[in-house]
């Protein structure tokens, strides 16, 4: 039915900082998805390969220390540039099982001139096209130290059955004006997707969802000590200061009325499925729409800047 739509959180931890190895587990995933009928696959921020973990564990704003530099070097090594075609795989995945994906990744942005990573969220359709990558508009705190800011080309929202998805990263959920941004383009099923831990997914997904009579699918990784490589660049470095769990996890997902219909899951790594029914959006919308009958646009506009940002224009 139309109205219906079988999602997959995939509450995963990544082989971190390792591009190949993350994306063999990522399509493992994706064919047991398959395999259970999900239409919409969504995996955490930044899984591919892994989040930044040892920023706060290294003195990571330290200035020319060797640690700090070996390690950005290794992750920028291990970060995914879609021209290269280092996606293809993944894309032809949803195409084959009709299967769309948000994914996050840490994306070498060549137009940017292919040394600086940005934490972007990719949509794939159901006929493996990638349809928007949205790059992180405001890393968090000292994630400032090895990831670059954003811009507004992402905010987009795609079809999908009778439903309209969107997606932002992380604590970017936590800033009204994209989320109206998304909003006013029609989204009625939000995707969140976090590095990990029910701190940031257990509050926000319940006010998104109540805030926008949206379904809101909240998607974390999962971390461990025990779960870095032993050919780590630094590896002693980073597990003298290491709590024993980084990102517990806390995927959920809430309804249209702003109730659980998942709380948040820890420490348990696995695939999380759900069937939404649309019809429950429109129920929901009878007695307040943000963008809708309850808004103001006489009174109060949002302007977005869709522009992808480059450093040179070429006029050849």
């Amino acid at each position: 039915m139309k109205n219906l739509l079988k999602v997959a959180l995939a509450q995963i931890a990544p082989i971190w900082l390792d591009k190949a190895a993350t994306l063999a587990k990522i399509e493992a995933n994706i064919r047991d998805a398959a395999n259970e009928r999900a239409e919409l696959m969504v995996f955490g921020e930044a899984l591919l390969p892994g989040y930044p973990f040892w920023l706060a564990l290294t003195n990571g704003a330290a200035w020319d220390k060797k640690v700090n530099k070996e390690l950005h070097a290794h992750y920028v090594r291990n970060s995914i540039q879609i021209e290269a075609g280092e996606l293809d795989n993944v894309c032809q995945l949803a195409k084959e099982f009709s299967m769309a994906i948000y994914l996050g990744i840490m994306e070498r942005a060549k137009n940017r001139g292919g040394h600086s990573i940005y934490a972007s969220l990719v949509y794939i359709n159901e006929k493996g096209e990638i349809k928007s990558v949205h790059r992180k508009l405001q890393p968090t705190y000292d994630e400032r130290l090895t990831w670059a800011p954003g811009d507004g080309n992402g905010l987009q929202v795609h079809s999908l059955k009778q439903f309209t998805v969107g997606g932002l990263n992380c604590w970017e959920n936590w800033m009204p004006l994209p989320r109206t941004a998304l909003y006013g383009q029609g989204e009625n099923l939000h995707v969140a997707v976090w590095p990990g831990s029910d701190h940031n997914t257990k509050d926000i997904t319940r006010f998104i969802a109540r805030e926008s009579r949206s379904y809101v699918l909240s998607v974390s990784s999962l971390m461990k000590k025990s779960d870095f490589p032993e050919n780590t660049p630094h590896l002693e470095a980073i597990l003298e200061k290491a709590p024993d769990v980084l990102a517990n996890g806390g995927s959920c997902i809430a309804g249209p009325d702003g109730e659980w219909i998942i709380e948040p899951i820890l420490h348990k790594e696995g695939l999380i499925y759900h069937e939404l029914d649309f019809n429950r959006v429109y129920e929901e919308r009878q007695n307040f729409d943000a963008v809708g009958h309850y808004s103001r646009p006489d009174v109060t506009k949002l302007t977005v800047n869709r522009e992808r940002q480059s450093t040179v224009a070429f006029e050849d």
